[in-house]
């Protein structure tokens, strides 16, 4: 087994914080490895969202009253959280969206349709979640630019050289992944980027599976845009971040309009827009999941990010070589650079029967596609099981987890 002896992250007094870790399915204990699609949720955060509903529940930024204010003063308290958080220049480049595909369908609707068009690229690669290739389609269709994919090696780590080939001066945008959610793969977005600006282009990153994984700098990897969402970071669902540089949130559009955008509505002249952020957040938002998202923010930095990376680095490691003497398991995914993800496939076995076998032994793992059917595709899979690594997560968890895998292949031969 790997040594956790030397870290610094203390994993009992961090699963006390989790009040699900102590249910049972199907008799067995709960041991939960899915944690890319979804991780759990602090008792901080629930008492928070509990708190806002029962002493602050109101609209806010339009109301003069207490509550109101209140409200308000919680809600953009998580934007100058969630700027700290990410080490933006400034709290008016959060932008708070429904979650990371939100956050990249707005970049795509509001700069993508005003700066794309015939002639243009731009690169995604083959490591890419369906909302970071999905909403480019829909706008090369419309707009008629060129998409291209940055492929990958038999380890899953993307073509270095192959991007700098597919650069150039018609690349307008790099759409890219800072971590696969499919097989853990951490890209090398600092570079990337300093690429992209050499070429002229932009660089959206998306952050989806970084953010509750490693610290993250935003001027220091020079991303133009970087998004991620609220819970997979221990927040609620519904709500996420998109981070801009300001210059340009200020030269883009707003792509939904209503209440609380806009500075003047009139039928006699033209409707002027609110400064950034506020331009991009049409409506009354989730204020709840936004109050909640910046308690689990700090959460986050009081366990200390750099603690949670070591300890889940080194559940990977034990995890890998646990289930890796498995007869006929093969894992996808064995970039040197790795965030806590395992991916894998069993010879004779299909991946939903192991899921389903597998919960009934208390283990919750993921499988199918993850939504990033090209890149499977090029390992001729259509589906993988995968277990996924969270702060609250125990080496014991890890043997359970290898146990119940070899009693259910087992089982299927």
């Amino acid at each position: 087994m790997a040594n956790f002896s030397d870290l610094l992250l203390d994993v009992a007094r961090v699963r006390r914080d989790f009040p699900i870790l102590d249910r049972e399915v199907h008799g067995k204990p709960l041991v939960y490895l899915d944690n890319a699609a979804t991780s759990q949720t602090p008792v901080q955060v629930i008492a928070t969202f509990d708190d806002y509903y029962r002493r602050l529940n109101a609209n806010i930024h339009r109301g003069l009253h207490t509550l109101a204010d209140e409200a308000t003063a919680a809600f953009e308290g998580t934007r100058e959280t969630a700027r700290a958080f990410i080490n933006a220049a400034e709290a008016r480049e959060i932008v708070f969206t429904r979650g990371t595909t939100e956050a990249i369908n707005l970049v795509a609707q509001s700069w993508g349709r005003t700066n794309l068009g015939p002639g243009d690229e731009v690169l995604i690669s083959l490591l890419e979640h369906h909302s970071n290739i999905v909403p480019w389609q829909l706008l090369a269709a419309e707009r008629g630019f060129t998409l291209k994919v940055i492929p990958v090696d038999e380890r899953g780590v993307l073509d270095l050289d192959a991007y700098r080939d597919l650069i150039n001066e018609r690349t307008k945008l790099v759409a890219v992944n800072h971590v696969s959610n499919a097989l853990g793969t951490v890209n090398p977005v600092t570079d990337m980027a300093r690429v992209a600006h050499d070429h002229g282009a932009l660089i959206l990153v998306d952050g989806a599976q970084a953010a509750p994984h490693q610290l993250i700098d935003v001027q220091a990897i020079g991303a133009d845009f970087y998004a991620f969402s609220g819970h997979k970071v221990y927040g609620p669902t519904g709500v996420g971040v998109l981070y801009g540089r300001a210059e340009l949130l200020e030269a883009m559009p707003p792509w939904q309009g209503g209440g609380e955008m806009i500075a003047t509505v009139s039928f006699e002249t033209p409707t002027t827009f609110a400064a950034i952020p506020h331009k991009f957040e049409a409506g009354t938002p989730a204020i709840a999941e936004v109050v909640a998202l910046g308690r689990a923010l700090s959460w986050v930095n009081e366990i200390g990010l750099t603690h949670i990376a070591a300890w889940e680095e080194r559940l990977l490691e034990h995890a890998t070589d646990t289930v890796s003497r498995i007869d006929g398991l093969r894992v996808l995914g064995t970039a040197p650079d790795k965030a806590g993800v395992l991916s894998f496939v069993v010879d004779g076995a299909h991946s939903q029967d192991i899921g389903l076998l597998i919960d009934q032994l208390g283990v919750a793992i993921r499988t199918g596609h993850h939504c990033a059917q090209p890149l499977l595709a090029r390992f001729g899979v259509d589906a993988t099981c995968r277990a996924s690594f969270a702060a609250y997560n125990t080496p014991e968890e890890i043997d359970i987890f290898a146990e119940s895998l070899e009693r259910v292949v087992s089982m299927l031969r």
